[in-house]
């Protein structure tokens, strides 16, 4: 019996992943993959996440007013808020930036 797949197994999963993502050339490619590889559930909490932190990005709302608008958690709100200000990832603020020099 396996505890399944080891901490280095799982990373080359996420990286080929991300590989996998790259390949995709435009929105609707990206919501066909997404579609395949998420359930219902799982593609909408993303999404839920992206537009909170859309939402905190633009500023002007509290964390309360973003749960109410989104109907995701105060907690969701908040752990998205720090992701996008203090973790060292900084993938929400990459892809924010890229969008705002897109406009």
């Amino acid at each position: 019996m396996t505890d399944g797949p080891s901490p280095a197994s799982r990373q080359r999963d996420v990286d080929a992943l991300c590989e996998a993502l790259q390949t995709l050339k435009t929105p609707a490619e990206t919501r066909r993959f997404l579609l395949d590889l998420t359930t219902p559930g799982e593609l909408n909490a993303i999404a839920e996440r992206w537009r909170v932190a859309c939402l905190l990005n633009d500023g002007g709302k509290s964390y309360r007013e973003i749960s109410a608008e989104t109907g995701v958690s105060t907690t969701t709100v908040t752990r998205v808020a720090r992701f996008l200000a203090q973790e060292p990832h900084q993938g929400y603020r990459l892809v924010l930036d890229r969008l705002k020099e897109r406009s």
